[in-house]
């Protein structure tokens, strides 16, 4: 969990480059990466946490959330906050959560 959250702060915070022409890239491709890296954000979270009350869980996701948006502003560095970005990952958040609990029986 720590690792990916690592990852996901690099990847979120590195500098911006343009994407190229290629076959998979389509117009909303973005907020479909944010969805899904922020499904294994929540999934991993309460993994790790699984006795985390829901408003705890949602609390913590939506600090980092627009913390990392913030950031990506400030910084300067090709990136921008779009209040987009935090909307898919909130619905990522969320999706990892009930992900979560619908197959928690199933997780070892």
């Amino acid at each position: 969990m720590p690792i990916y959250w690592a990852f996901l702060s690099y990847m979120l915070l590195k500098p911006g480059i343009e994407t190229g022409d290629y076959w998979f890239v389509f117009q909303g491709i973005d907020k479909v990466v944010h969805i899904s890296t922020f499904v294994m954000l929540g999934f991993c979270f309460m993994s790790a946490f699984p006795k985390t009350r829901f408003i705890v869980f949602l609390q913590i996701m939506m600090c980092y959330t627009f913390l990392t948006e913030i950031l990506q502003d400030e910084m300067g560095l090709g990136r921008s906050l779009e209040v987009w970005d935090a909307v898919a990952d909130t619905i990522g958040v969320l999706i990892g959560y009930f992900l979560f609990r619908k197959t928690r029986n199933f997780v070892v």
